[in-house]
């Protein structure tokens, strides 16, 4: 993985960490909901992976764009279904979008090798 890949992955685990040293049971409780919700069900973890990116782009959350870029990656989502994801947070989104859409494409590549 390239440096985008790991700055992300390494800080978000240490604040997760570090949240999680304090948190009262209903932060404990949201964390454990959003980690539940995208396990296989009548969606598979794909699918739900890729719906969260697309929400995330709309939202324009670059953290939130990079994890599921990640997930969507150890899910085996290919390019050419990466684009239409792509073009459909867009369409959504607006030219708005645009800028995150760079930067998601940046670190696509970085997930990719390339």
């Amino acid at each position: 993985m390239g440096k985008l890949v790991e700055e992300f992955d390494a800080y978000r685990t240490k604040m997760n960490d570090r949240i999680m040293e304090t948190a009262n049971t209903n932060i404990k409780r949201f964390f454990a909901l959003d980690t539940t919700s995208y396990a296989d069900g009548a969606l598979d973890v794909k699918t739900k992976e890729m719906l969260g990116l697309v929400a995330s782009m709309v939202l324009r959350c670059d953290d939130c764009i990079k994890y599921h870029l990640g997930k969507c990656h150890e899910t085996g989502v290919k390019n050419d279904e990466m684009n239409e994801i792509f073009m459909i947070a867009n369409l959504v989104g607006g030219s708005i979008v645009i800028p995150h859409y760079r930067r998601a494409v940046e670190y696509w590549d970085e997930l990719n090798g390339l």
